[in-house]
Order: structure tokens, then C-alpha cells, then sequence
């Protein structure tokens, strides 16, 4: 079956603001993540895609834009069951603020029994994207052998539980799993199990290092609903 390259869209204007962008639309890329997404062709140069599927947000077109430019003869596919999570009244609203719901701490601690006031649940958002990961293997194969590969672009919680479901991992572990913003996550499908052979892989390892603010703990103190910023 297929490799999958799950790319997580660059930064964005939401992500530097420290707001829960949701689907609301009109949330671009920024300065550093139109960058980053301008690297991503000489990162992938030497993985043959057969295909390139994206959801329907503006982030996540705009980071396979640099891509599809430099291989004119893919089509971008868009896929609704990779947008982002609806996470519904608490779309737009400052990630600092959401820290004292109450619901942000099963968020955390066991995100299978969260459920986003007037949006949707972790639950609902991990089985609709592994639908549609399962649906795309079957259909690359198809058309392009058992050996091809091909590129998503999603969002972080979206690849977070792809990794999770790909691991055999429960829903409530997958914020111990962490994508930078326009990292890429390599998943190999077979007839008896998945493989893992990227995770998060943004080329640069400058996160690692200590920060003088005392900031790479804190940072990972909670898991960053939606994904985060990535390294500054």
C-alpha cells in the first residue's frame, strides 16, 4: 500500500496571534511560514509524488502552492475530511483564555471525551481523517501501484491522531505527539500494518536547544491545542 507524507500547513497569522484559528476563514500563511512552505519543493525534491491532497483551508493551500508550482503536472486534491477540527464556540478565541475552561483540561488528560461546544469531538475528527487516509491509500494504489507515494496537508491535531491511529496508539495519548508547522510525517501503509518513518521532521533541530526564557519546558508543560507555533 501507499506512503503517505502528511505535511502540517506553515505558520500561520492565527498561530503567531496565539488564537484557536479553527475553520475560520481568511487565516493565512505569515512571513516565516510563507518561508517555510517556500523550502518544502527542495525538501521533498527526491520522494516521487503521485498526488497532492490538501484540506480546504487557506493555510494549507497556500503551503502546497511552493510545491504544486514546481511540479506543474500534479493536481491539488482537496479533501474535506482533513479540515481542521471544528472546534466550534472556542474558534477565534485566545489560546491564554482557554487555559482556565475546564474542558481544556479533558482536552489534555483524556481527549477522547472531549467534545467542542457547538463544534465536534476529538473522536469524530480522528475517525473522519482516517476514513478519508484509508480511502486515498486505496485509491493512489489503484492508480499508481502499491509502491506510490503521495503528500496531505492538514492540520496539527488532524496528523496527531493519524499518527496515533497509525501507532495502534489510543485517542487519549495523542498529545504526547508533537508536528511543527510544516513538518513533515512519513506513514507506510502495508497489507499487515502501518510504519512510522517520520515524525515531525522539520529539518531543523534549533527547537531542541534551550531557550533563555526558560520557554522549550514550558512549551510542552501542555499540549498546544491545534498544534502550535513551532520554534520561534
Amino acid at each position: 500500500m501507499p506512503t503517505l507524507i502528511l505535511v502540517r500547513h506553515g505558520r500561520s497569522t492565527a498561530n503567531t496571534a496565539g488564537v484557536l484559528a479553527g475553520r475560520a476563514p481568511g487565516v493565512a500563511l505569515d512571513e516565516r511560514g510563507a518561508a517555510q512552505s517556500a523550502a518544502l519543493p527542495a525538501r521533498l525534491a527526491q520522494v516521487p509524488l503521485t498526488a497532492v491532497v490538501s484540506s480546504p483551508l487557506q493555510r494549507c493551500r497556500e503551503t502546497m502552492g511552493p510545491l504544486l508550482d514546481a511540479r506543474p503536472w500534479l493536481t491539488l486534491h482537496i479533501e474535506d475530511r482533513i479540515n481542521e477540527c471544528d472546534y466550534g464556540d472556542w474558534s477565534g478565541r485566545k489560546l491564554a483564555e482557554l487555559s482556565d475552561e475546564p474542558l481544556m483540561e479533558v482536552v489534555q488528560r483524556h481527549p477522547s471525551a472531549a467534545a467542542f461546544p457547538g463544534g465536534e469531538s476529538l473522536r469524530a475528527m480522528q475517525a473522519r481523517a482516517v476514513d478519508a487516509v484509508r480511502d486515498w491509500n486505496a485509491r493512489i494504489e489503484e492508480a499508481h501501484g502499491p509502491e506510490a507515494t503521495y503528500a496531505m496537508c492538514a492540520h496539527g491535531d488532524i496528523i496527531k491522531a493519524l499518527v496515533a491511529d497509525a501507532l495502534g496508539m489510543h485517542l487519549d495519548l495523542f498529545q504526547r505527539i508533537s508536528v511543527e508547522p510544516c513538518s513533515v510525517t512519513a506513514i507506510r501503509y502495508t497489507r499487515l500494518r502501518p510504519y512510522l518513518v517520520r515524525l515531525g521532521d522539520t529539518g531543523d533541530f534549533g527547537s531542541l536547544a534551550p531557550r533563555e526564557d526558560g520557554g522549550s519546558a514550558a512549551a510542552y508543560r501542555d499540549a498546544a491545542v491545534g498544534g502550535g507555533a513551532g520554534a520561534a
